[in-house]
């Protein structure tokens, strides 16, 4: 057994583990990841990728890359379809493809209430096993190591480090960390070490199966897609979900212990049978792949760390599939704690930071964990996004899903006056309003001709995004990154076209009002993309903006100059 020592070590390398690895990475922190798996898995798992999740993705460059792998729903799906079989789903023998609602390419997607207010969007939807082989190679890209066949047996943690026992294929040797970050799922070894509760009513339902399976289904498809089809068969119940839309496919299917079953009794032939059952008489040739079984679950942990380790993902909370909320919260949570660690790593902030990862995401957590169950009792809550149905959502306590990815606010000490409530639980627009604690306004500006998102000038780390008439807050930021020793951005976001230089155009001159600012005020911008803080007028820029940074990072404000351990720039960058 021999030491090694890294920055943080990460236990568990899938979905949200991976993601938890490469945010880190790209900060230039120094990570390991250890899996338990000897290697990816090649069961989809959840298939809807968020569009919290592919901002972020956008962020890391892999946004191009995911969609190249995304299944194309570009023209139009049936969402949610129920039938006895699929062959005999009146939805599928209703229309055609060429009666199927469409887009055209580039165009606004029918009733997408994200289209406006998010740069992230994919084609489709994406397998979990799919996502992971992006994110694998990007995590190596980027030097950081992922150990397949390892498993965290032990840790124990001082006021310095962690230090972890490690079993692989060469034995078991120890690593140092200066933090660890649990993303070792639902059951969680490392949560129940450090003794941290969980709350919720945990199981929920029978267990199931899920039945991996390829077949060529467009005969029974007519080339259309749907993302689920409710089975509801005299003799069993399932659900049929689509995968590729054109070979793999899953059978999820419950089985009841108090009965004597187990997900032993469903060997292959039994496979082949409910999936032939599933599809109807004119069921084609079929292959299982694999199956896995698993429970519906809703709990949160009563808290997101104890010491110098955080929970993450699943491991953070259970949350029901129905809305997406699982992984896409777990990828949120990975992306929260990674710019906090980073910086606190590198000198640039206080440890108090990194307790506004709990602050910031347990309630997230809970809200995910919240409606995901709701949504169970009367599934119509969430595939009906229509205004029509906001009365009985309201009357269910049912908040809509744009609501749950991206509508959440933060209050913690990492943001200045938060404005914790939102607006709406119904309408996302509203909550999007550079309140402090918001995700900031999307715009789509150009520099130098070239169109990109508001989100995209944050790049990683803390940006001043001014009014047109915020010249002034380019210096203040100069100033305050030079005397904080911090990475800094800042711009100015003009209407005007003969700006010239590095100018941010916002040909319609909106930003002032949907950040809510004046042309001479200021957001302050988190390097995940929150309003730390909002300036909405031009008074002490410099001294203002220095204050506040202060604040949010903890620094001593005695501090006049400092000097980062690493991987900073004393300058403002801008683009």
């Amino acid at each position: 057994m021999h030491d090694a020592r890294v920055q943080v070590l990460v236990a568990g390398a899938g979905t949200v583990g991976l993601a938890a690895t490469l945010f880190l990475a790209r900060h230039g922190v120094e990570v390991l990841a250890v899996e338990r798996q000897t290697g990816l898995s090649e069961h989809p798992r959840a298939i809807g990728v968020g569009p919290r999740t592919v901002e972020f993705l956008r962020e890391v460059g892999l946004a191009e890359a995911v969609d190249a792998v995304a299944v194309d729903m570009a023209g139009g799906h049936l969402g949610m379809i129920r039938a006895e079989s699929l062959a005999t789903a009146e939805a599928l023998a209703d229309l055609s493809p060429s009666a199927a609602p469409s887009a055209a390419p580039g165009a606004r997607p029918l009733a997408d209430p994200l289209w406006d207010l998010s740069p992230g969007r994919l084609r489709g939807t994406c397998p979990q096993n799919r996502l992971d082989a992006v994110l694998l190679p990007a995590v190596r890209r980027h030097g950081a190591t992922v150990l397949y066949g390892t498993e965290l047996v032990s840790f124990s943690q001082d006021g310095e480090r962690v230090t972890a026992i490690l079993d692989g294929p060469d034995g078991r040797r120890s690593v140092r960390a200066d933090y660890l970050i649990a993303a070792d799922g639902v059951k969680s070894p490392v949560r129940a070490a450090l003794g941290i509760p969980t709350t919720g009513p945990g199981p929920l339902g029978k267990p199931k199966v899920n039945i991996l399976f390829r077949a060529d289904l467009r005969s029974l498809t007519r080339g259309r897609s749907f993302l689920a089809c409710e089975i509801t068969r005299p003799d069993f119940h399932g659900m049929l979900m689509t995968i590729d839309g054109e070979r793999e496919w899953v059978l999820h299917v419950g089985y009841d212990p108090e009965a004597g079953e187990s997900a032993r009794d469903f060997t292959p032939e039994r496979c082949h049978r409910l999936v032939h059952s599933a599809l109807g008489s004119q069921a084609p040739e079929v292959e299982i792949v694999s199956v896995l079984p698993w429970r519906i679950r809703a709990l949160v942990a009563s808290r997101f760390s104890g010491g110098r380790v955080f929970l993450a993902g699943d491991a953070a909370h259970a949350i029901p599939p129905l809305g997406a909320f699982g992984m896409n919260t777990g990828i949120a949570d990975a992306h929260n704690l990674a710019w906090k660690l980073a910086l606190v790593l590198r000198g640039s902030a206080a440890p108090e930071l990194l307790d506004t990862y709990d602050a910031e995401r347990h309630p997230v957590g809970a809200l995910a964990v919240e409606q995901g169950r709701l949504r169970l009792a009367d599934p119509r809550l969430h595939w009906d996004g229509s205004p029509a149905m906001a009365a009985e959502r309201a009357r269910a306590g049912v908040v809509n899903s744009p609501i749950v990815h991206l509508g959440y606010r933060y209050a913690s000490t990492a943001v200045i006056d938060p404005v914790a409530d939102p607006p709406s639980r119904e309408e996302i627009a509203l909550n999007l309003d550079g309140a402090p604690g918001s995700r900031m306004p999307h715009l789509w500006v150009t520099r130098h001709g070239a169109r990109m998102s508001t989100l995209d000038l944050v790049r990683s780390r803390f940006t001043v995004l001014a009014g047109p008439r915020g010249a002034a807050w380019i210096q203040a930021a100069t100033e305050a990154a030079d005397r904080l020793g911090i990475d800094l951005g800042a711009e100015v976001i003009t209407a005007d076209p003969d700006a010239g230089g590095d100018a941010v155009l916002d040909p319609e001159g909106s930003w002032p009002a949907a950040a809510g600012i004046t042309p001479g005020g200021a957001l302050l911008v988190r390097p995940d993309g929150f309003v730390a803080w909002r300036a909405a007028g031009l008074e002490h820029p410099g001294r203002e903006l220095e204050q506040a940074l202060i604040r949010l990072l903890g620094l001593e404000a005695e501090a006049t100059t400092r000097t980062p351990t690493s991987g900073t720039s004393r300058n403002v960058r801008r683009g």
